[in-house]
């Protein structure tokens, strides 16, 4: 199996990516999140890599971080997700909020992802919630903290913006959009700003 690949970055696309290593050049599906980590061509790159064999194909998978290619590898695991499938969901949304939506069981957030129902996005919350919590843990992350934060937060901006004469839907739309960008990674003053924009 093929760890990593380490070479010059001969095309970048945001669907994939050419790598010469040693004069071969490797044909690598990326997710976005990847993509933006990316430097321009011709730069010196390391991917961590999966290879993916099928009866009618072999495909290979590259991720800027180790992280994400764990995160791949747990998402593909949930049947009904595939490789594209879970490409897809690391391009809607970063790491840290796929793992917050599976922690804190948001299915609207999974679910919102192009290809993944209702059912899939609950048996992804089912077979994935403990091994994720506990990655948390042994990270050094309170998983409780870690969803219940961006729950106050949502209700304190939402209050916030109802009471500023914002229809309901709209704010709760607006917060989510802007909660889901920033990982949660925003204060509630900023919050409000950027959602009222």
């Amino acid at each position: 199996m093929i760890a990593f690949l380490k070479g010059r970055l001969a095309h970048k696309d945001p669907t994939h990516v050419l790598i010469d290593v040693g004069g071969v050049g490797y044909f690598v599906k990326i997710s976005l999140q990847t993509y933006s980590a990316l430097k321009d061509t011709d730069e010196l790159v390391k991917l961590h890599t999966l290879l993916i064999v099928r009866e009618d194909s072999h495909t290979l998978f590259g991720f800027s971080k180790q992280e994400e290619k764990e995160l791949f590898e747990h998402l593909i695991s949930v049947s009904g997700i595939g490789p594209s499938i879970a490409i897809v969901m690391l391009s809607s949304l970063s790491s840290e909020e796929i793992i917050q939506a599976i922690v804190s069981e948001d299915v609207p957030t999974i679910q919102g992802v192009k290809g993944i129902g209702a059912k899939t996005a609950q048996r992804a919350i089912i077979e994935l919630k403990d091994k994720l919590k506990k990655e948390l843990v042994a990270g050094g992350v309170n998983p409780t903290v870690f969803a219940s934060q961006n729950l106050t937060l949502r209700s304190e901006a939402l209050t916030a913006l109802v009471t500023l004469g914002i229809p309901k839907n709209a704010a709760e739309k607006n917060i989510d959009t802007i909660l889901r960008r920033t990982g949660g990674d925003v204060s509630l003053e900023e919050l409000i700003k950027l959602a009222l924009r």
